[in-house]
């Protein structure tokens, strides 16, 4: 990897116009220049495609199929980075994000991703979601979430791609896959993210959540075995 690395940024929305305008925003403030922002939209009824459409950074793609899943894939496959990374239309980088996962990775060359801290904030006027652990809503949290992700291209090609079998847990299941598999990581202690909460998260409220996270988990006991 060089010095200077291309990072493609990705970030999957559908009706985001609400927040959208503030994740672009921060990225746009990154410290760090070498970026390119992508933009999946899952055939939004908002503002969402004007919003995009406005800032010439961005490249923005119609999503050609449903789910999280597929459209952080179409971003994958459409990015031109050695990098990659993702950001929710509702959630904030801090300025100094990229900057501080691409100069790690590239003082350490064995480190194939990192993820870092994320302090957790409940948007005013709304309610925690139901599952939601208030407690999350203190302090700062490990995040091995997909918007503290940076992670090298080249490893979607050894592990495979986010897996569309699953509405949501997506990032939990292709975390697992890489911890099953050995991959070198690292935690970056800082607080790289800024993740909104709010009763239409629907990555924190949806039932389908409990039984995914268990169809993860057996299928990870499944590959410890197969190695074993």
């Amino acid at each position: 990897m060089n010095n200077n690395p291309l990072v493609s940024v990705i970030i999957a929305v559908k009706n985001g116009e609400k927040y959208l305008t503030t994740a672009i925003e921060s990225v746009l403030k990154q410290t760090y220049k070498n970026y390119e922002i992508i933009v999946i939209d899952g055939n939004s009824t908002d503002n969402t495609a004007q919003i995009v459409q406005s800032s010439p950074q961005i490249r923005y793609f119609l999503q050609n199929s449903k789910g999280i899943a597929q459209a952080y894939n179409q971003g994958i496959d459409e990015s031109k980075g050695e990098l990659i990374a993702f950001i929710s239309c509702d959630d904030m980088w801090t300025p100094e994000k990229l900057q501080t996962q691409v100069e790690y990775m590239i003082n350490h060359p064995e480190i194939e991703y990192t993820v870092a801290k994320v302090k957790f904030f409940l948007e005013e006027g709304h309610s925690s979601p139901p599952g939601f652990r208030i407690e999350l809503l203190e302090g700062d949290h490990v995040g091995k979430i997909m918007e503290t992700l940076v992670v090298k291209k080249s490893l979607f090609a050894k592990i495979g791609n986010l897996n569309p079998e699953f509405t949501v847990a997506e990032d939990v299941d292709w975390f697992s896959r890489c911890q099953d598999a050995k991959i070198s990581m690292a935690v970056i202690s800082q607080i790289l993210l800024h993740k909104r909460v709010h009763d239409t998260n629907l990555s924190l409220n949806d039932k389908q959540n409990t039984h995914n996270l268990l169809k993860i988990l057996r299928q990870s006991i499944k590959r410890k075995q197969q190695t074993n």
